[in-house]
């Protein structure tokens, strides 16, 4: 095995709605690392795994209520079958009450190897789903989309751009807001006055050293200002 390989990471989604993905999965940074060979990237369609002749994956609550749920049977089918062909790291269901996505978690789940991304849709899915396959519950924020494949695309972008190789600067990922519990510092660039304009002295100076205090105060004063609460952690 090579050393690319040992690096490559596995996204398998599985949706309802694959056609949601065939954009923002061939477009910039992700579209790049797959064809560097960084990324596998593998939509599974969970209609592909119904078992009745009209393909539904969704069926009404028990009990009542408004809304239809994702049945149980198309997703266990689709992870067991994932599972029979190789290990995964996590099996992530993204949901509105999960676990808040942030930059430290987004470190850790950046080394994985092979990861399921299920994305969930209508009113939610069957609880035991939940229960019994899903082992990491990932939100990205305290609102409600129509289904989980925004949310996936979000992970998956947030986990990519951290893969050594994907970035062409890979000191790039690492000055990023949230690293270190600080928001990133100002950034200025050509030309160094406009329309009396001017960047910070400090920035033309040439002193590397006086550069990086700069903006070390810089990302904490900004921090300070407006996500204090990051410093406190």
């Amino acid at each position: 095995m090579t050393k690319k390989e040992k690096e490559k990471m596995r996204l398998d989604i599985i949706t309802c709605l694959p056609e949601l993905f065939e954009g923002p999965m061939n477009q910039s940074i992700v579209k790049r690392s797959v064809t560097k060979g960084h990324v596998e990237i593998h939509i599974h369609n969970l209609r592909d795994y119904s078992t009745n002749k009209h393909k539904n994956v969704d069926d009404a609550p028990y009990g009542g209520g408004a809304g239809m749920v994702l049945t149980i049977e198309p997703i266990d089918m689709c992870v067991s079958k994932l599972k029979e062909e190789r290990a995964y790291d996590e099996v992530i269901f993204l949901t509105p009450d999960g676990e808040t996505l942030n930059q430290n978690m987004s470190n850790g789940l950046s080394i994985s190897k092979n990861l399921i991304l299920l994305c969930g849709h209508y009113k939610g899915i069957d609880q035991r789903v939940r229960d019994h396959l899903i082992t990491k519950e990932i939100s990205i924020g305290d609102y409600v989309l129509s289904g989980g494949e925004l949310a996936a695309m979000v992970l998956a972008d947030a986990l990519i751009r951290l893969i050594p190789g994907v970035l062409n600067d890979e000191t790039s990922a690492l000055s990023d807001s949230f690293q270190d519990n600080l928001l990133a510092p100002p950034v200025y660039s050509r030309p160094a006055e406009y329309k009396g304009l001017k960047i910070p002295d400090v920035l033309i100076s040439g002193h590397e050293a006086n550069i990086e205090k700069w903006r070390h105060e810089e990302a904490v004063k900004r921090t300070e200002e407006r996500r204090p609460d990051l410093l406190s952690d």
